[in-house]
Order: structure tokens, then C-alpha cells, then sequence
């Protein structure tokens, strides 16, 4: 989740929002790509697929700032 500082940042400045939303994108499809590739167990891809989940949240509000 963004931090209260992050989140005063990006909306501060959109230089740093973008370079924030391309990382969270890549991120994002890291993560995807692991899970697919990926034997791990239950509880491993549990945790990465909420990582995953909270980081679509951010990038949501990273876009609604954009407008």
C-alpha cells in the first residue's frame, strides 16, 4: 500500500506518479508471470496473488490522480 508521503509525492508531482505506476505495472506482471511458471505452495501463492491484489489497488489510485 502507498504511504501517506508516496501518495503526497505523486500527487505533487506527476513525474514521479508515472515512474510509480510503470514500476507498480512491472512489478505486477513479474508477479503474474512467477505465479504461472511457479510450483509453489498454497500459502506462497496466497501471499503473492494479495501483493498483487494491493498493488492493483495503489495503481488505481495513482490513475484516479492522474485525472
Amino acid at each position: 500500500m502507498l504511504d501517506k508521503k508516496t501518495k503526497k509525492e505523486c500527487e505533487d508531482n506527476p513525474l514521479i506518479r508515472e515512474l510509480k505506476i510503470r514500476n507498480i505495472e512491472h512489478a505486477i506482471d513479474q508477479a503474474e508471470k512467477i505465479i504461472k511458471e511457479s510450483k509453489m505452495s498454497p500459502v506462497e501463492l496466497s501471499f503473492l496473488k494479495r501483493k498483487i491484489s494491493e498493488s492493483r489497488q495503489d495503481l488505481e489510485i495513482l490513475y484516479l490522480m492522474k485525472i
